[in-house]
């Protein structure tokens, strides 16, 4: 057993579209190589900071990331053994085997993998970020007085007078007739 610590660049394409790991920026690793009768098993963690936009208010945001990963590399006559012994059995699907070259393994889709499921889904700037105004964009955090005179959205203007019809039968009914009284009364 064997433990590591090394700093590399980051590859490119490491995230999401909304937040992600700068191509070049420094990605800290903490390795544990452990030798093992089918290959080197490869425990670790990497910490990357991370460069993005809050998904609320779209202003730019920096956040650290840490994930952890554990892979198996398998010696290249281990891999050849494997694809003979699973020949057999139909019922198990092929699992991707990395294996070593030589004494040497790549990390980087391990790591793409392990970063990639660790990043927020819908990064924000802070918890309690109150996002944009719907109404005209205004971010919210700037202004937390902000708000709009009663101004109807055209595309809800024709349902506008439809609730003001509703609340004033509302308002015949507490008041002890309902709507359409009058008519049973003429007949």
């Amino acid at each position: 057993m064997r433990k590591l610590s090394r700093t590399v660049e980051a590859p490119d394409h490491l995230g999401i579209e909304v937040i992600g790991v700068p191509k070049g920026a420094p990605v800290e690793l903490g390795l544990r190589l452990e030798a093992v009768m089918e290959g080197v098993l490869v425990t670790g963690t990497a910490r990357a900071p991370l460069t993005g936009e809050c998904v609320r208010c779209l202003e730019p945001l920096q956040q650290q990331c840490e994930a952890d990963f554990q892979e198996m590399f398998s010696y290249p006559d281990a891999d050849v053994r494997n694809r003979f012994a699973e020949a057999g059995d139909d019922a198990e699907e092929e699992e991707e085997h990395l294996s070593l070259e030589g004494d040497l393994f790549d990390l980087e889709p391990v790591l793409r993998d392990a970063v990639v499921l660790s990043l927020p889904m819908k990064p924000v700037c802070r918890e309690d970020c109150p996002g944009l105004c719907a109404v005209c964009g205004a971010r919210l955090a700037d202004d937390p007085e902000h708000q709009h005179d009663d101004a109807v959205d055209i595309r809800w203007a024709a349902l506008q007078g439809l609730a003001e019809t509703v609340q004033d039968g509302e308002k015949d009914n507490v008041n002890g007739a309902s709507p359409g009284a009058d008519e049973k009364q003429e007949k």
